[in-house]
């Protein structure tokens, strides 16, 4: 691509939506100003005005003050952009670990925190296939129903936060992960037949995975525990656990030995209530037939 393509591509990236910090988020804030009072002050320090700035790193001039001044997320290549033409040695390019986490929401970050610590995890969900176990098209889709309706800002924070948990199934080693699926989650086509296929797809091939057991629950089961609510259920190395469940703590995570007792019970039951593993798969293969 050459050099004046590569500049309008980051322009154009530049104005997609994303990247608006969140004001409640105080960490967010307070990362996001810190780097740009940086990349201010070292601009000044190598005597370029913003609008040369701008044109050396391939964006607006407006853009750079935005980042500046902290209302703006800078995107990676922008920092990469910026430690070249400051010759920052790197230490630009070394705040993107930061600067990226700060797109996904609050709540996000911290359940991705304690995903990222579980050696076990054990997760229901009654309304939606698992965040974890959604493609980037069927997330957006869902979060595109959502009434009131997200901002345009808002589905893309949340759908770059549901991608980056999923680095969970990179990890090494790799940790135990069960996930029990409402049939009727994977029959109904929201956001288009095509979604739902890829979706389909991306559960059979997560299903192969040797640390990852789906099950499906059928709708003509006449018993079913899991009517209070979904269940995630979060072991860690040290042998501590944590739960969460609407119908426990009203839905805040606990970890007294009693409230851990009726999650863990009602998971188990749904697990033993739902199809196994081999069953559940061959459900899926048929519904992909159907759809």
């Amino acid at each position: 691509m050459s050099v004046d393509g590569e500049a309008v591509r980051l322009r154009i990236e530049a104005d997609e939506p994303g990247w608006e910090v969140d004001p409640d988020d105080d960490w967010g804030v307070a990362v996001v100003t810190t780097v740009g009072r940086q990349l201010k002050l070292r601009r000044e320090a190598a005597g370029l005005r913003a609008a040369d700035f701008g044109t050396a790193v391939g964006y607006g001039e407006d853009l750079v003050y935005k980042i500046e001044s902290g209302r703006r997320i800078p995107r990676p290549e922008y920092l990469d952009k910026a430690d070249e033409v400051l010759g920052a040695g790197g230490l630009l390019s070394a705040m993107k670990e930061d600067v990226k986490r700060v797109r996904y929401p609050k709540k996000v970050r911290d359940l991705a925190k304690m995903e990222a610590k579980a050696v076990e995890l054990q997760l229901y969900d009654p309304l939606n296939v698992h965040g974890l176990l959604q493609t980037p098209e069927y997330a957006r889709g869902l979060l595109l129903m959502r009434r009131p309706a997200y901002s345009t800002d808002e589905v893309e924070r949340f759908i770059a936060a549901r991608v980056a948990r999923k680095a969970i199934f990179e990890r090494d080693p790799a940790p135990e992960l069960s996930f029990v699926l409402e049939e009727w989650t994977l029959r109904r086509p929201l956001g288009g037949r095509t979604h739902l296929r890829q979706e389909l797809e991306h559960l059979l091939e997560v299903g192969q995975w040797r640390n990852v057991e789906l099950q499906v629950m059928p709708m003509d089961r006449e018993e079913h525990a899991g009517l209070a609510g979904g269940i995630e259920v979060l072991k860690f190395e040290d042998g501590s656990t944590v739960g969460r469940s609407p119908a426990v703590a009203s839905g805040r995570p606990v970890s007294e030995p009693r409230q851990l007792r009726i999650l863990e019970l009602r998971y188990g039951i749904i697990r033993a209530q739902a199809l196994t593993p081999r069953e559940s798969a061959a459900f899926i293969e048929q519904l992909l037939g159907e759809t």
